[in-house]
């Protein structure tokens, strides 16, 4: 998994409240586990104004030009401005696949859905909390300035606007560690791979019928 350490990056806003894993990534495209190639299908209905299918050429599919991700300004974009309960619907673990194969190394929004919140620590993504009020104004500045940037630092838990005003969020020290050293839940199981592998060795010299 990616670490997370600083991200200095172009914000999207998606203003849109109660976006769904089906918005983020349709159902059609989830017979793949490989984890990679999603983000050609990143908001894929609303993003394209034919009907997307699995391992298609996306190239010379039609743009719907009303759709934030398509908007010129917003390209390589890195910080995903949401709304409320972001990430809610299916627990489908592809929707932070996408959001991170598309180039998205962190969300800003007022609440999520559990599973996706917890979905996206697992897959090296910075989901962050802030007051509804706070995120407002941060979707204010994003859409009336072109090119409007956040650095956001996870050691120090603090968002810097282009102005330097900082704003303070906080992640679950277990999270933060993870993510800072791109720990996922098998990166968090070897670090106890000398133990691990002692106590399978005594096994074996202890019980060595079972072997």
């Amino acid at each position: 998994m990616k670490a997370f350490t600083v991200e200095e990056g172009l914000v999207m806003p998606l203003d849109r409240a109660n976006v769904d894993t089906d918005f983020i990534i349709p159902k059609q495209f989830l017979k793949s586990i490989r984890r990679s190639g999603f983000g050609a299908n990143l908001f894929d209905e609303h993003r394209y104004l034919d009907k997307g299918e699995p391992d298609a050429d996306n190239s010379g599919r039609p743009l719907n030009p009303d759709f934030v991700l398509n908007q010129p300004r917003y390209q390589s974009a890195s910080i995903l401005l949401a709304r409320d309960n972001f990430g809610c619907g299916s627990s489908r673990e592809h929707a932070p696949w996408a959001l991170d194969d598309y180039g998205f190394r962190a969300i800003i929004a007022p609440s999520y859905a559990d599973i996706f919140f917890n979905n996206c620590f697992k897959n090296g993504i910075l989901p962050i909390v802030l007051e509804r009020d706070i995120v407002d104004e941060l979707f204010s500045e994003a859409e009336s300035a072109p090119g409007y940037r956040l650095r956001i630092d996870l050691a120090e838990q603090e968002i810097v606007k282009p102005d330097g005003e900082k704003i303070v969020f906080t992640v679950d020290a277990f999270r933060r560690h993870c993510l800072l050293n791109g720990l996922d839940d098998i990166g968090i199981t070897l670090e106890d791979e000398s133990a691990i592998r002692d106590f399978e060795q005594g096994w074996r010299e202890k019980s060595p019928w079972y072997f």
